[in-house]
């Protein structure tokens, strides 16, 4: 299941917002049991979800649009096609090929046929593609982010993680993890390798969101089969 999906509809106004995070701070901050949990991660998918339009309006894109750009800014080599995207955000073929119609006419991405396989049609953020989704920023997650030192960021996104990965395979969805969390990514000195296709890689390329991506969980899971 795509990541954007999550996310998509339930959007506060400005007003309800800030009511939203008041309630929050005093329901979830002060006491929390485990049933309270999947509610605290529906306000919060809510509130980024309404962070993310106002980025993408304010930079002149809707928030499919912004979504497209920036998981083609992020995926790999191995995930920058149209099936690719589709099955990320969960979105609808027609609905994907005419943000990508859109968004090629305003020059902000562009086709590209495989150098190897020819069948194969690969998408690429333009410079002015690039630049538009800087404009879409989010500073208010980010400096919010920041309010938690290093070890409890990195234990947050480990949690989260594990929680998202626990989800997507409940509903049988493909994870696109990052390459360098995948059971199939191989470290190495200088270069890494990917153990499905073979194919050396890159430190970029292992920052990269990948399709083909496989928890550490699952290749666990086959060893015991």
């Amino acid at each position: 299941m795509g990541v954007a999906n999550q996310i998509a509809g339930d959007v506060f106004s400005f007003e309800s917002k800030s009511l939203f995070v008041k309630m929050v701070s005093y329901r979830y901050h002060v006491v929390m049991t485990p049933t309270q949990l999947p509610h605290v991660l529906a306000a919060l998918a809510r509130a980024i979800a309404n962070e993310q339009r106002q980025a993408a309006i304010g930079a002149g894109l809707l928030p499919v649009q912004q979504s497209i750009l920036g998981y083609l800014r992020d995926a790999n080599r191995y995930s920058n096609t149209q099936q690719a995207l589709t099955e990320y955000l969960g979105l609808t073929k027609g609905t994907v090929s005419q943000s990508l119609k859109l968004l090629e006419e305003k020059g902000w991405i562009a086709r590209q046929t495989d150098a190897t396989d020819r069948r194969i049609v690969r998408l690429a953020l333009t410079p002015s593609g690039r630049e538009r989704l800087e404009h879409a920023g989010n500073a208010a997650w980010t400096q919010a982010c920041q309010n938690l030192n290093a070890a409890e960021q990195a234990a947050a996104t480990q949690t989260l993680s594990r929680l998202l990965t626990g989800w997507q395979q409940a509903r049988q969805g493909k994870t696109f993890g990052v390459c360098h969390s995948c059971r199939h990514f191989q470290r190495g000195d200088a270069d890494h390798r990917c153990g499905l296709t073979g194919e050396a890689l890159s430190d970029d390329d292992s920052q990269r969101i990948c399709r083909e991506h496989t928890p550490p969980k699952a290749a666990s899971s086959e060893k015991n089969r």
